[in-house]
């Protein structure tokens, strides 16, 4: 009867297992998601002319190399130490890190130990506190009520990870740390590149002040000679106020580029992290710097060297990852929980052994049946987000590709607009003088003189700008190339 009871038990047990897994694994199969801006990704890009120099990629070289100004090199060096922002970076990837020791943790069984006192008063009239009033421990003592549980030992639970889920969160864990090590270059990246680029406009604005001083003192002595002609009945009282204003017009342009030379040094200091102090800096030759020429290799390259695409195919790694952890939440689990320890109503008890001497072992496999709403929520916003982390890797794919592709066009549009505004302000510095010239002699009025001379003003301060966009360009086109975090 005993073995007829227990095939029974048997077959009940395999049937509750067997609708375990047929009812819970009908789970929700996950978006399938195709990548076609990776396929479709053009061999070369649309601006490049020199196939010889096609596998070349300036991104692959070292910011130290790439840059030469030893000010500039210095100001890095220390943006890379101090900088908040990467150093707020630092610490996600720290955080990153502990959820992948975290994740591998629940591999493996969890043991503690346990201490515990209690007290237990039963019923009179119950079946367990009519059972204690009746029980002797020993011939003539009865049970002590209220009843006291001194105990102690350890307890370990370790789920099974038969579906591998635990294993997928672990993965998806390591691929999201991963991502934070990229966010990270790409921080470095766009640091070196930010210190660059506001370095190269604090020498342009140096180089516009020291042309703004030499137009005022050009004013100067246009003043002096509107002044004696004046006197010599060859000029007017006119003449002599546009040439004032004029000067007091410079004198206040000055001003305002000593306050943004101020808070440009102030932006950079901030990017150093640093209170405001002195940019070390030679302005002498910044006009005569020649932008070093650049390789942009091919597009297929920006895959392997853009830190943000990398870090965004990681993302997707991670968001499919974390699809296929959801989904196995409809799988049974299987848990095993043990005890082992020493357990009386008294603590002198607890020496007699084998007496005292407490265990449980047990197994539990659980599965969801019905509501499993909560389930299918989490299944479906990993779902969603792995779609959106297509999308922004596809994103981040193709800004990478028009980027630089806008670059490449900038350089050479930006070289053409450079050596335009060069001839300008030659042939205007020769207008001057030739006014000048003609003023003097009275052959010439003050609007002449004037006009040339703001024009001449502002063509230089266009060529200085447009060496500082040539520089910056050239900065820019590195860090879009993957370049300045190696």
């Amino acid at each position: 009867m005993n073995m007829m009871e227990n095939l029974k038990t048997k077959k009940i047990i395999a049937l509750i297992g067997m609708s375990l897994i047929m009812v819970s694994c009908k789970a929700p199969m996950a978006t399938v998601i195709k990548d076609e801006v990776k396929e479709n990704l053009p061999p070369s890009f649309q601006q490049q002319e020199e196939r010889q120099n096609a596998d070349n990629n300036s991104g692959m070289t070292p910011w130290r190399q790439f840059f030469t100004d030893p000010d500039l090199v210095n100001l890095i060096e220390i943006a890379l130490k101090n900088n908040q922002e990467l150093l707020i970076t630092l610490q996600q990837i720290e955080i990153a890190k502990s959820g992948v020791l975290y994740q591998k943790g629940k591999l493996s069984p969890t043991v503690a130990a346990k201490l515990g006192i209690g007290v237990k008063k039963a019923g009179r009239y119950t079946s367990e506190g009519a059972g204690d009033a009746t029980t002797e421990i020993e011939p003539g003592k009865e049970m002590p009520d209220p009843l006291g549980n001194f105990e102690g030992g350890l307890m370990a639970n370790w789920e099974i990870d038969i579906w591998k889920k635990l294993r997928t969160e672990k993965e998806a864990a390591i691929a999201h740390y991963l991502s934070t090590v990229e966010g990270k270059n790409f921080v470095l990246s766009s640091l070196i590149e930010e210190v660059a680029d506001n370095y190269y406009e604090l020498l342009a604005l140096d180089n516009q002040l020291d042309i703004i001083q030499q137009y005022t003192e050009l004013q100067k002595k246009a003043l002096e000679i509107s002044k004696i002609q004046k006197q010599a009945a060859a000029a007017t009282e006119l003449a002599v106020k546009k040439f004032e204003a004029e000067l007091a017009k410079s004198k206040a342009a000055e001003y305002t580029i000593r306050q943004q030379i101020t808070e440009k040094e102030n932006e950079i200091n901030a990017l150093l992290g640093r209170f405001p102090q002195p940019i070390i800096r030679k302005k002498e030759n910044f006009m005569s710097t020649i932008p070093q020429t650049v390789y942009t290799g091919i597009p297929s390259q920006l895959l392997a060297n853009r830190p943000d695409v990398k870090q965004a195919e990681l993302e997707l790694k991670a968001a499919k990852l974390d699809v296929e952890a959801a989904r196995k939440e409809f799988y049974p689990s299987l848990e095993i929980s043990a005890t082992l320890g020493l357990e009386a109503f008294k603590p002198s008890y607890l020496v007699k052994m084998p007496e005292s001497i407490a265990y449980n072992l047990a197994g539990e496999l659980a599965g969801p049946l019905i509501n499993k709403s909560a389930i299918k929520a989490n299944f479906q916003t990993a779902d969603a987000k792995q779609i959106q982390s297509l999308y922004e890797y596809d994103k981040t794919i193709l800004n990478a590709y028009l980027d630089i592709a806008n670059l490449m066009s900038k350089v050479k549009n930006i070289d053409q607009y450079y050596q335009l505004k060069s001839e300008e302000t030659h042939a205007l510095d020769q207008s001057i003088d030739i006014a000048n010239q003609l003023f003097r002699n009275s052959r010439a009025d003050y609007l002449e003189v004037l006009m040339n001379q703001r024009d001449a003003l502002d063509a230089k301060m266009d060529l200085v700008e447009a060496k500082q966009k040539q520089l910056s360009t050239i900065v820019d086109i590195y860090k879009s190339l993957g370049g300045g975090w190696k």
